[in-house]
């Protein structure tokens, strides 16, 4: 597998055969398969036909491991779309250094994002997840690193923009960056967010949403960066029967929501553009379509 990291780990069929077989024997002897996936900060092997053996591949994925597994079972009871659950939290030792989940399979299959098809229906399906999502009540929750405000991305965002000048009009972007960045703080109380709602996220079957996966950046905030998925996967009918669907979801709010994507896209596009073919094509797609009036 193509690295697209300094200090990313190997992590090998034999390496997650020994930690099974050393914490959780029971399910040491089902067929273990590598998961072949555009993501990039863990790796992925489906075990058994039920479960997923996820391990970070770099540093920076460690942080939310305890936190999934602590909170992403209790929110699966308020939701009526089957999420990515964890089961068993493993432990380091002395041939892999970080923390590591075992969590419920899902069926299913990433949309399309790079064909102009309007997902009408799936828009619906995702406005409804983010709704019972954002609507969840549970106290103490940890703060989601993209449910601040933008301005908390600004110098990063401002940055990597002219990177791209070969290849997007960075001043204009650069503009639009500036006008949505400086929209109002969300006031209301912080909201259950998923933190990174994108189509690698989405799993679905005939079109229709069969599962949400993923939930390294869960935690409460704004709910505006939840809507990066309109501009990431969606088009302009959809798009918009997305935002009628939604509830509690001001014009400023969808407007940093696409600030968000903005963000994403302009920070991932340099890094990535070398290294991961289908990130570098989700930024564009990302660029483009925030650069339309709605």
């Amino acid at each position: 597998m193509t690295k697209m990291h300094e200090k990313e780990l190997n992590v090998s069929e034999e390496l997650v055969r020994s930690l099974l077989a050393e914490q959780c024997p029971n399910w040491a002897d089902l067929p273990l398969q590598r998961i072949q996936s555009s993501g990039t900060d863990n790796a992925l092997y489906r075990l058994g036909t039920e479960l997923v053996v996820r391990l970070p591949r770099i540093d920076w994925a460690v942080s939310s491991i305890e936190k999934e597994h602590t909170w992403v079972p209790q929110i699966t009871n308020h939701l009526s779309t089957p999420i990515s659950t964890p089961i068993f939290c493993g432990k380091p030792n002395a041939k892999y250094p970080w923390p590591w989940l075992v969590i419920k399979w899902n069926d299913g299959e990433n949309p399309e994002f790079e064909q102009e098809n309007e997902y009408n229906d799936l828009a619906v399906e995702l406005a409804q997840f983010l709704n019972e999502l954002h609507a969840i009540k549970l106290e103490n929750g940890p703060l989601s690193r993209r449910g601040v405000h933008l301005s908390n991305v600004n110098e990063r965002t401002n940055a990597d923009i002219p990177l791209l000048k070969d290849e997007i009009d960075a001043d204009y972007y650069l503009k639009l960056w500036k006008e949505l960045s400086n929209l109002p703080e969300w006031h209301g109380e912080p909201v259950w967010v998923h933190g990174d709602f994108l189509p690698g996220n989405i799993l679905v079957k005939n079109n229709h949403l069969s599962a949400v996966i993923d939930f390294s950046d869960v935690g409460i905030g704004d709910p505006a960066c939840d809507l990066v998925i309109a501009w990431s996967l969606l088009n302009k009918d959809s798009r918009e029967v997305f935002k009628k669907n939604l509830n509690n979801i001001d014009e400023n709010t969808w407007q940093k929501g696409r600030g968000w994507a903005l963000s994403i896209a302009a920070i991932m596009l340099p890094y990535y553009k070398n290294t991961n073919p289908a990130y570098a094509r989700l930024a564009r797609r990302m660029l483009k379509n925030v650069a339309l009036k709605d």
